[in-house]
């Protein structure tokens, strides 16, 4: 499902840009749970943000559920994704002007789903929003954003999910509810999940934990 040789990352101009990734190889198979650990700075939302293709990598290879991401043009890898790849990060990212609703059903319209905002709002009711349906991001808390971008990367069902800190915004009894929804999902649809976190409960119940430490994997130990 990932497959990463060499892959490395800078940022900045040429001739003075900082390394932020420096040579990552990593392999993960279908249906795996990975959590990746590091202290802050050491390139996990980066590294993240390559394998899902929202930055570009500046050398090394990355082949992720069958797509170049390092090699397809924006649109083309925007297409490909869709039903694929399912991605939470720490920014929102809600359209301003869609509805709670709206925001969720994007995805299947964009696919072509016939029935996008019947399952979008299946998606809502089950992170607790179904009564938050026809509200705006502005009108929602910072807790309700993220469960609309939680429902919004998983109403697709898709193969691969990326999520960074999921539950950052939410509190304890909330965040463990949408992480038991999550694990669930990627269980029961035999999915790969790449989880960010910094709670070591979240990441004891991924099947393996790879450290990054100044932008290279330090540890890489899958667990019973």
């Amino acid at each position: 499902m990932i497959d990463a040789r060499g892959l490395t990352l800078s940022l900045g101009p040429s001739g003075t840009a900082t390394p932020i990734l420096r040579g990552i190889d990593l392999s993960v198979g279908p249906g795996e749970s990975v959590a990746l650990l590091g202290p802050s700075g050491s390139g996990k939302s980066s590294l993240m943000a390559v394998l899902a293709g929202l930055e570009r990598p500046s050398g090394g290879s990355v082949l992720v559920a069958g797509l170049d991401v390092a090699r397809l043009s924006e649109d083309a890898l925007a297409v490909a994704r869709r039903g694929r790849i399912g991605i939470v990060l720490q920014a929102f990212h809600l359209l301003p002007t869609m509805t709670a609703l709206e925001n969720v059903a994007v995805p299947l319209e964009l696919a072509g789903e016939p029935d996008a905002f019947a399952r979008a709002e299946r998606e809502l009711a089950v992170v607790g929003l179904g009564h938050r349906l026809t509200h705006y991001p502005a009108q929602l808390s910072g807790g309700e954003q993220q469960r609309v971008a939680i429902a919004r990367a998983l109403v697709s069902e898709p193969a691969l999910l990326f999520a960074d800190e999921p539950t950052g915004n939410l509190d304890a009894a909330t965040g463990t509810q949408i992480m038991n929804l999550i694990f669930e999902r990627q269980r029961s649809a035999g999915a790969t999940l790449f989880l960010i976190t910094h709670d070591a409960r979240l990441a004891a119940r991924c099947g393996r934990v790879v450290e990054l430490a100044d932008g290279r994997i330090v540890a890489d130990r899958r667990q019973a």
